[in-house]
């Protein structure tokens, strides 16, 4: 049964675990996605830690980063290693310049919606290869828009991409979905915390905040004391990121 992490630590095994499944399920889009301040200045370190689940393509995983700086300075973080390392290309070198037979799977990290397109281009041409996108930030709207291209966008690509493991804590809240369970919604209740609802899609928007409003309305009607103090969730996500760059 999934419960939910209360640790970076934690969290990361999670998410391979469910990232495991879903490839050995047949998936060849997936995403893990952790919606935690400050994740992405990590993403490397976060990378080095999923590159194990590939071990069986050898040579044949490329880590694809989003730029030239950031593939340059994994490479000298992570020494002699058996994989490739490369970055997602720019208008002289296109990604499709990045990618050759030898390839096997791809590993993209941290992508965000500028690289939308060539994420989406990477995709198509790596067929029936796997293709994890770590820690995406595909949708920024004020990048790929509101409009009809986003709409389409969202259609043809994204709409197509196995949210293998998704993990948000709120105040009060975590939404939670690791591979290949349903999308959860958990409340704190006390010390701990409680499976509220569970959705086939992810909630968000006014479904979510129609479950959140809710719990507040219980907790409002039984308050019969103070909610006894409890270590914050976030401090220790946070308090593990600052451990990953030491």
């Amino acid at each position: 049964m999934v419960t939910v992490p209360t640790s970076l630590e934690e969290t990361l095994a999670q998410a391979k675990t469910a990232t495991l499944g879903a490839l050995n399920d047949g998936y060849k889009r997936v995403q893990v996605e952790l919606v935690i301040p400050e994740i992405a200045l990590k993403a490397m370190n976060i990378a080095w830690e999923f590159t194990p689940l590939f071990q069986e393509y050898g040579s044949g995983l490329k880590v694809l980063f989003p730029d030239t700086g950031a593939a340059a300075l994994a490479r000298r973080e992570w020494g002699e290693i058996l994989f490739k390392i490369s970055d997602l290309g720019s208008s002289r070198t296109p990604v499709e310049m990045k990618v050759n037979d030898e390839d096997r799977a791809f590993l993209v990290v941290c992508p965000s919606a500028v690289e939308v397109g060539q994420v989406e281009k990477l995709c198509n041409i790596a067929g029936e290869r796997p293709v994890v996108l770590l820690i995406p930030q595909l949708e920024d709207v004020s990048i790929v828009g509101i409009g009809y291209a986003a709409r389409e966008l969202r259609k043809r690509f994204l709409s197509t991409l196995e949210s293998c493991y998704y993990f948000r804590p709120l105040e009060g809240a975590v939404v939670l979905r690791s591979y290949p369970s349903l999308w959860q919604v958990w409340l704190e209740k006390e010390d701990e915390y409680e499976l509220r609802a569970e959705e086939s899609e992810k909630p968000m928007g006014e479904a979510l905040e129609r479950i959140l409003n809710k719990q507040s309305s219980s907790k409002e009607e039984g308050n019969v004391g103070p909610t006894p103090k409890k270590t914050s969730l976030l401090g220790n996500l946070q308090k593990f990121l600052r451990a990953l760059s030491q």
